[in-house]
């Protein structure tokens, strides 16, 4: 994202005190630039059309429509638009659904002004190479070489990753049933075992895999969505795909950061979900 690019920011608040409130905390910093205000979940959606922010800092709890039904909304037609949730309820449920309509983080109400201008910074990021990219479809698209007219299926999935800066710490268990508990039949989900030495995802799930993520890293250049579905093993109970860490840790070396960057890459254009459990 270029430095001088701000990042555009419409809050969304039934209360005008809080809205006021978010937008003294977002006037510290000289990379944002609110351009609005909306009071409801229908004027979010009529606003984010006319003026296109970057990012949305959505309340959850909206009597005409709520955030996360506002979120779906506004992903669809506004695709490159993140979106924050803010919720009194610091409940998983609720991340859960909002990570399903497509709400690019989750904070606790009040948040502090940290963790709000991180969140919205992390936001903007995403937004301006969604934008970006997708203004590449549009030039291309007038070229005839595709269409110009950005469809659900170039929303590229999220990436989570799980990660603790020592071990035991139960990272694998919370990977293994955030992937379970995002799969859906709307929603494809990919668990990724990225401890490449002592990975044990299939253990979790009790499970033996034919092939890890090295028959993917090798061919990362020509890979294509049969082959992937091929490699990644079937979670017998619940479907879940999950690529498999090496069988030895000395394999580990084997996979080089470009591979896996270009793997992670590749898997968001498949997967609404790419759930990633890392070493310590």
């Amino acid at each position: 994202m270029p430095a001088q690019e701000k990042i555009r920011v419409l809050i969304v608040d039934d209360i005008s005190e809080t809205r006021e409130n978010i937008r003294r905390l977002l006037q510290f910093d000289n990379m944002i630039d609110v351009v609005g205000a909306a009071r409801s979940g229908h004027e979010a959606i009529e606003m984010s059309q006319q003026n296109k922010p970057d990012v949305i800092v959505m309340d959850i709890n909206m009597p005409d429509m709520d955030g996360i039904a506002a979120t779906e909304i506004i992903r669809k037609k506004v695709p490159f638009t993140q979106v924050i949730i803010l919720s009194v309820q610091n409940d998983q449920s609720y991340m859960r659904k909002a990570m399903l309509a497509g709400a690019r983080d989750f904070l606790s109400k009040p948040p502090t002004i940290d963790e709000l201008t991180s969140a919205i910074r992390r936001a903007g990021v995403m937004a301006h190479d969604e934008k970006n990219k997708l203004a590449q479809s549009f030039a291309v698209g007038a070229t005839g070489s595709t269409t110009a007219t950005p469809t659900p299926a170039q929303i590229l999935g999220k990436v989570v990753v799980v990660y603790s800066p020592k071990g035991g710490t139960g990272a694998t268990t919370i990977a293994t049933n955030l992937a379970i508990s995002l799969l859906s039949e709307e929603s494809k989900v990919m668990l990724v075992d990225a401890s490449l030495q002592f990975g044990d995802v299939t253990v979790f799930l009790n499970e033996q895999a034919k092939n890890t993520i090295l028959d993917l890293t090798p061919r990362v250049d020509e890979l294509d969505p049969d082959f992937v579905e091929e490699v990644a093993l079937k979670h017998a109970t619940t479907g879940l795909r999950v690529l498999a860490a090496p069988p030895k840790p000395e394999m580990a070396d084997q996979v080089t950061s470009e591979q896996f960057n270009k793997l992670l890459s590749y898997l968001r254009h498949i997967y609404s979900f790419i759930i990633v459990d890392t070493a310590s």
